[in-house]
């Protein structure tokens, strides 16, 4: 994996591209020889943003089978055709990264290589179920504001791992865990609902 190019930088190169909508093979090919550890960013990113459905669904969706890759070593990322054809509006990408570059461009001044341990075989295979965890929580998520605080871990964590930083990606993990949290008791609030309503008749 090369690390010349900051994250913020080949972000913002993504979001000049051409065109009314950009495709997943498009993401894929910016990306590069460090594919794995941005689309982690990428794919988080629209989810810092109250985004309406099927956003954090596609995105979770998409994350699941990176995360699963990762999992179980793989060193490129393999996506299926069709996927690799489905598209997003140029105009959701280019605000989410006009959103994001300021905060990464801040991240990226303070972060440094550290906490190597993630930057291992078994390092990175945990990162790898640790993000699945991650891209179920996001597919569940509470519509609308149930996504951010996933969509901001999933950014630190692949932020993490492209600037070997592990403490970043340690803030993110902690972020997701909050994430995950404030999810599962929205999801058990819906479960207490419905089973009420049952009840009363």
């Amino acid at each position: 994996m090369s690390y010349g190019a900051r994250t913020s930088d080949v972000l913002t190169v993504l979001a000049s591209q051409e065109g009314e909508r950009l495709t997943v093979a498009d993401i894929v090919a910016v990306l590069r020889d460090r594919a794995f550890a941005l689309l982690v960013v990428l794919l988080g990113l629209p989810n810092c943003l109250p985004m309406p459905p099927p956003i954090p669904l596609v995105c979770g969706l998409l994350l699941l089978l990176v995360a699963i890759q990762i999992a179980v070593g793989m060193s490129a990322p393999w996506l299926p055709r069709r996927l690799l054809g489905q598209s997003i509006k140029q105009s959701d990408v280019q605000r989410a990264v006009k959103r994001a570059v300021p905060v990464l461009r801040q991240l990226e001044r303070w972060s440094r290589p550290r906490l190597s341990v993630f930057e291992t075989a078994i390092g990175m295979r945990g990162m790898g179920v640790a993000l699945l965890a991650l891209a179920l929580a996001l597919i569940v998520a509470a519509p609308l504001i149930g996504q951010i605080p996933l969509g901001l871990a999933v950014c630190l964590v692949g932020l993490g791992l492209v600037e070997r930083d592990g403490i970043v990606v340690l803030v993110g993990l902690g972020i997701g865990l909050f994430g995950v949290a404030i999810n599962a008791g929205f999801a058990y609030a819906v479960v207490s609902g419905v089973a009420g309503l049952l009840h009363l008749y």
